[in-house]
């Protein structure tokens, strides 16, 4: 009988071993970002209410790991849902990045819903990202699309990544030409995170995903306590005649743990956040964009998984419609939060 029990308990462990051995998760994993913001307009705030409002940044709770199915083979899986914490009149879950894939030395694919390689091509560059002062208020193509293919290079020579997102007919635009073809690609080179080398360069296209035709281009660099980085796109509707530039420029200073941050952007092609809710016509005899932002602030980790942060962006632009000019809703936005993660 203790014999049995004996081999029985031994099985067991090596069992648990060799799982443990193959298997990496699953982790449980989350973020809680609230904030306290004052808006003259709301063009920015997630809900677009002008005013005092408290703003929840794309809190989530998510699962994900990895498991080994074959000598030099992993399946991958993420399952992540955003959580609305603090409006009464907004579901609790929203879909976020979910999926299931497959690892080998040839690269990864995934399938399922995830930020498109054209969106990821940012890399860190996006001082404010998870904001109401995200990049994504004045460039268009920040799109997290399902039902879709994703492929991931390993890294080429050690140096560049290759990288592709597929849209499925499932995403069939109406009244969009070429709706059919729907994808975007990108490389990079460097480290986004800016630890295994201290710069990351990035170029994409995007054909067809949101309604645009779009390319860009990201760097940025560290230079001992500082970053500086750069991001360029040309975006095209397809809905419409509108096509122009976005840019941004920033830098980072870290002051003794304090993460000093300003940025500069502006755009002209129209088919951005805040131009829309700002009062802006987005049409055919739309012309002559023109918006800027100055973003400033800093954010302050007072523990490994807590981080305070504030910072104050000012929005303005005008434009031509039909040949008249028309100046749109400024927005002076401050903002202060505190975001965890677990």
């Amino acid at each position: 009988m203790k014999k049995t029990l004996i081999s029985a308990s031994v099985a067991s462990v090596l069992t648990l071993a060799s799982f443990g051995a193959l298997a990496e998760g699953p982790n449980f994993y989350g973020r809680l970002d609230l904030s306290v913001t004052n808006s003259d307009t709301g063009a920015t705030t997630q809900e677009g209410k002008d005013g005092t409002v408290l703003e929840t940044n794309f809190s989530h709770v998510g699962v994900k790991g990895s498991e080994s199915i074959a000598n030099g083979f992993d399946v991958i899986y993420q399952m992540e849902f955003q959580v609305e914490n603090t409006s009464s009149n907004k579901d609790v879950f929203k879909a976020r990045n979910t999926f299931l894939g497959l690892k080998s030395a040839a690269g990864t694919v995934l399938v399922g819903r995830n930020d498109t390689v054209f969106k990821q091509a940012e890399g860190g560059v996006d001082l404010f990202g998870n904001s109401n002062a995200d990049i994504d208020r004045l460039v268009a193509g920040q799109t997290r699309a399902a039902d879709g293919i994703w492929y991931y290079s390993p890294k080429i020579a050690d140096l560049v990544t290759l990288n592709a997102t597929y849209l499925m007919t499932d995403n069939n635009q109406a009244d969009v030409e070429d709706a059919d073809s729907q994808y975007a690609l990108s490389a990079t080179i460097g480290d986004k995170k800016l630890k295994a080398q201290s710069y990351y360069v990035a170029g994409a296209y995007n054909k067809g995903i949101s309604n645009i035709d779009a390319y860009r281009g990201v760097a940025q660099v560290k230079l001992g306590d500082f970053k500086v980085g750069g991001f360029y796109q040309n975006s095209e509707s397809l809905s419409n005649n509108m096509e122009g530039d976005t840019y941004f420029v920033n830098v980072a200073y870290n002051l003794n743990g304090v993460n000093l941050k300003a940025e500069y952007g502006a755009d002209t092609s129209g088919l951005s956040k805040y131009f829309k809710n700002a009062g802006g016509v987005q049409g055919d005899t739309t012309t002559d964009v023109n918006i800027t932002v100055i973003t400033v602030g800093a954010d302050y980790k007072v523990a490994k998984s807590t981080m305070v942060y504030g910072h104050y962006a000012m929005y303005e632009g005008d434009y031509k419609l039909a040949g008249m000019k028309f100046d749109l809703e400024d927005d002076n936005v401050f903002t202060v939060g505190v975001r965890y993660n677990f």
